[in-house]
C-alpha cells in the first residue's frame, strides 16, 4: 500500500462519495487540505462568508440528495458555521464541515485562530470531531459520510489541527469504498396495524413531511394515496413531495404556511398517517385543536422522534421507502385499487371553494399577486429557494410545487440570508435547472456579499425580492403588543436601493411598482439570467403592511386580504 499525504487520501474519499463542489475559504490553517484539493476532480467556489459556504452546501445537499461539502479555516471560519450546521441539522440535510485548526502542541496556549470548535459544535451537529492521527483521516472522513446519510440525516464538523494534516498515511483507493447504510425497514405486524387503522378510518389523511423528500419515497407514497384513494398533505419541508395538481392533493394544515380549504380537511379527517414529519409547532399549533378527534400514525426513521411532541396511536419506526412500499403492498394484498368516494370528493370540493385570492390589482402590489405571477411564469421543472419570513409564508400559501426537491426551504431553524448562497450550491449542482430565489428585503441583506460569488464564477439565477422596507413578519408578531418598534426599514427614498446594489456587483436589476408590470419584468429576468450567466433580480415594492393569514391554532386563523365567496356544499347525503 501506498503511503501518500494524508489530505490527499481525504480528497480522494470525497471524490469516491461523489463530491464534486465544495464551497469554502482558504486560510492558513488549512492549506495542507487546499494543496490535495488543488489536484482532484472537485471544483471548488471561494465564498466571500463561511455562513454562506454551509447555506451553498446545503442547498447542494437538499437538490442532489448527496452529502455537501463545505471547508473553512481555524478560529473564526468555524464559529461562522455553526448557524449553517444548525440550520442543517433542523432539517436533516447531510452536510460535512470541514475546519482548519492550529498545531496541536498549541491548543491549550491560547494560540492565534485556536479555538475549541469541536466543543462548540457538538449541540449542532451529529458528530463533532477532531483528527488526531494522520493514519485515521481517511476513516474519519468515511464515517463522517456515513454518520452524515444514516438514520434522519444531518451534519458532521471535522476540525483538522495542522501539523495532523501535514502528515502521511497509508492509502489505496482501489481497497477502500463508501461505508454502507443501513435502511430501517418497519416490523411486518405493524405494517399491518397500520393498514388496518387506515382502512377502517372514513376520513384518512397521508401527511408527507420532508422525510419523504429525503428518502426520495415520493412514488411510494403516491402509489399509496392512489390505491386507498386516501388524500395526501404536505408540510412546508414535504411541499413537493405529492404534486398539487393532483386529484388527492389536500393542501397544507398549519398556523402559518397552510391553505385554508388544507385547515378545513385537516380539521374534518378522523385519521392522520404521518411520515417523515416531525408535528412542527408551525404546523400543528394548539395540540388540543390538532389532535381533538382524530387518530395518529407516525412513521420516522428515528425511533426517538415518535411521541416528542405527542404521543401517537401508532408508531413506525423505520425509513420512509420501505415502510410506504410496505404499506402500499399490505393495501394491495387486501383489496383491489378503490375509486374515489365521498371523502374524497368533499376534499376536493373544499379546495375548489376555500382558496385566497391572488388575483389583486391594487397599487400597491399585495404580495399574493407576486406569487400569482410566478406561478404563472415559472415552469413546473423550476427549483424555488426561500428562507423565512412573511414571503415564506405567502410562498407556502400561494406557490404551487410538482416535483420532490424543487422547493427549498430552511424550515425550522429559519436563518435570514440563506436563500442567495443556498441557490449557489442548487446551480452548481445543476447548472441546466431554472432557479428562482424568493427573498424578502431584510434576508437579502444578510448575506448580499455572496451575489458576488455568483458574478465571479457566472452562476445565473433569478432573484424575486418582495421589499415591503420592513421587518414583517416581526411587525405582523408585534400588532397585539400594539406597537411598531425598531422593524421599520425605510428611510431617505426608500431604504437600500438593491437594483443599484445588484449593479454595482455587475448583476442585472429591475423594480416593479404596479402588477401589471410583473409578468414582463419575470421574462425579463429569466432571459437576462440566461444570457449575462448572472443572478438577476426583480424587486418587487409591495404593500408595506400587508399581513399574511396566520392564528394560534388551526381553527382561528386570521385573514387579513378579501376572500372570494365560499360556496356551500350540502355534505348530508
Amino acid at each position: 500500500m501506498k503511503r501518500v499525504p494524508c489530505m490527499e487520501a481525504v480528497v480522494a474519499v470525497l471524490e469516491s462519495e461523489g463530491v464534486d463542489t465544495v464551497f469554502g475559504i482558504p486560510g492558513a490553517a488549512i492549506l495542507p487540505f487546499y494543496a490535495a484539493l488543488q489536484h482532484s476532480s472537485i471544483r471548488h467556489i471561494t465564498v466571500r462568508h463561511e455562513e454562506g459556504g454551509t447555506h451553498a452546501a446545503d442547498g447542494w445537499s437538499r437538490v442532489t440528495g448527496n452529502v455537501g461539502v463545505c471547508v473553512g479555516t481555524s478560529g473564526p471560519a468555524g464559529t461562522n458555521m455553526i448557524t449553517g450546521l444548525y440550520t442543517a441539522l433542523a432539517d436533516s440535510i447531510p452536510m460535512i464541515c470541514v475546519t482548519g485548526q492550529a498545531v496541536t502542541t498549541k491548543l491549550h496556549q491560547e494560540a492565534f485562530q485556536a479555538v475549541d470548535i469541536v466543543e462548540i459544535a457538538k449541540p449542532v451537529t451529529k458528530w463533532a470531531v477532531q483528527l488526531k492521527e494522520p493514519a485515521q483521516a481517511p476513516w474519519v472522513f468515511r464515517e463522517a459520510f456515513r454518520v452524515a446519510r444514516s438514520g434522519r440525516p444531518g451534519p458532521v464538523l471535522i476540525d483538522l489541527p495542522i501539523d495532523v494534516q501535514r502528515g502521511t498515511c497509508l492509502y489505496d483507493p482501489e481497497l477502500d469504498a463508501p461505508l454502507p447504510v443501513e435502511v430501517r425497514r418497519p416490523l411486518p405486524q405493524v405494517v399491518s396495524r397500520a393498514v388496518d387503522l387506515l382502512t377502517a378510518a372514513k376520513r384518512p389523511i397521508i401527511l408527507a413531511g420532508g422525510g419523504v423528500i429525503i428518502a426520495e419515497a415520493t412514488e411510494e407514497l403516491r402509489e399509496l394515496a392512489e390505491h386507498l384513494q386516501v388524500p395526501v398533505q404536505v408540510t412546508l419541508m414535504g411541499k413537493g413531495a405529492f404534486p398539487e395538481d393532483h386529484p388527492l392533493f389536500a393542501g397544507m394544515a398549519g398556523i402559518q404556511t397552510q391553505t385554508r380549504w388544507g385547515n378545513a380537511a385537516f380539521l374534518d379527517s378522523d385519521l392522520v398517517l404521518a411520515v417523515g414529519a416531525r408535528f412542527g409547532d408551525r404546523h400543528t399549533g394548539d395540540l388540543d385543536v390538532y389532535r381533538r378527534g382524530r387518530r395518529f400514525i407516525h412513521v420516522d426513521v428515528e425511533p426517538t422522534q415518535i411521541g416528542r411532541v405527542f404521543e401517537p396511536d401508532l408508531g413506525v419506526v423505520g425509513h420512509a421507502k420501505p415502510v410506504l412500499a410496505e404499506l402500499a403492498q399490505e393495501a394491495r394484498d387486501r383489496k383491489p385499487a378503490g375509486a374515489p368516494g365521498k371523502w374524497v370528493r368533499k376534499v376536493g370540493e373544499l379546495r375548489r371553494t376555500m382558496a385566497r385570492r391572488d388575483d389583486f390589482d391594487d397599487v400597491p402590489i399585495k404580495p399574493p399577486r407576486v406569487f400569482k405571477e410566478i406561478n404563472e411564469h415559472f415552469g413546473r421543472d423550476t427549483t424555488f429557494v426561500t428562507a423565512i419570513g412573511l414571503y415564506q409564508i405567502w410562498s407556502g400559501q400561494f406557490q404551487t410545487t410538482y416535483l420532490p426537491r424543487r422547493y427549498l426551504v430552511c424550515g425550522q431553524a429559519g436563518p435570514l440570508g440563506w436563500e442567495i448562497p443556498a441557490a449557489l450550491g442548487v446551480k452548481c449542482a445543476y447548472p441546466e435547472r431554472d432557479v428562482v430565489v424568493v427573498v424578502g428585503d431584510y434576508s437579502f441583506q444578510f448575506l448580499m456579499e455572496e451575489i458576488a460569488v455568483a458574478a465571479q464564477y457566472r452562476i445565473p439565477f433569478v432573484i424575486v425580492m418582495i421589499n415591503n422596507e420592513y421587518l414583517g413578519l416581526i411587525r405582523q408578531a408585534e400588532l397585539p403588543y400594539e406597537m411598531n418598534f425598531a422593524v421599520d426599514l425605510h428611510y431617505g427614498e426608500g431604504g437600500i436601493d438593491h437594483v443599484k446594489a445588484m449593479e454595482a456587483f455587475g448583476c442585472p436589476a429591475r423594480r416593479v411598482e404596479v402588477p401589471g408590470d410583473l409578468a414582463d419584468a419575470l421574462a425579463w429576468a429569466s432571459a437576462e439570467a440566461e444570457r449575462e450567466r448572472l443572478p438577476v433580480l426583480v424587486e418587487v415594492m409591495v404593500e408595506r403592511e400587508a399581513n399574511a393569514a396566520m392564528g394560534p391554532s388551526l381553527e382561528a386563523i386570521k385573514e387579513f386580504e378579501p376572500l372570494p365567496e365560499l360556496i356551500s356544499v350540502d355534505w348530508s347525503d
